[in-house]
């Protein structure tokens, strides 16, 4: 049963650690990207009146055709806003001991930084197409309808 009142919704915009790690599971070839991501927020002592910055690191994980956008796409340095949920997951590591990790699942990417690089990125991916003539939409023999086709 699902809680209405609950909410699992992270939204970062950072800039990335470095190439996302991207593998494909054998069972389904189905593509899973890690990387990381740095956010910084400025920290102001008042007494001081000085600010320090403080870098935060987050582990993203990506499934499908969302991880092969950012093997292509992202590089370390890359701005991104990065939308997703918090999951915990539980494993073992080569001594046998429990570990716990949390990561961000992420479901949308969105480009940021220079405009340049996301409509290049975004022009590659999604290249124009051609509007079909009439002709193509309605071929020759197959009526086009008319007005007296209209339910009203």
């Amino acid at each position: 049963m699902r809680d209405i009142n609950s909410l699992n919704k992270v939204i970062l915009i950072g800039r990335l650690g470095g190439k996302p790690d991207t593998r494909y599971l054998p069972q389904k070839n189905r593509a899973v990207a890690h990387f990381t991501l740095a956010t910084n927020e400025r920290i102001l002592n008042t007494e001081t009146r000085e600010s320090t910055d403080r870098t935060e690191w987050h582990r993203i994980v990506v499934w499908g055709k969302l991880a092969e956008f950012c093997e292509k796409y992202l590089a370390q340095g890359k701005q991104v806003l990065v939308e997703g949920r918090l999951r915990t997951r539980k494993w073992q590591d080569r001594n046998g001991a429990d570990r716990v990790t949390t990561e961000v699942e992420a479901y949308n990417i969105i480009l940021l930084g220079k405009r340049e690089e996301a409509q290049a990125a975004a022009a590659e991916e999604f290249p124009a197409q051609e509007t079909p003539r009439t002709e193509d939409a309605f071929p020759a023999g197959e009526d086009e309808g008319g007005e007296d086709d209209i339910p009203f």
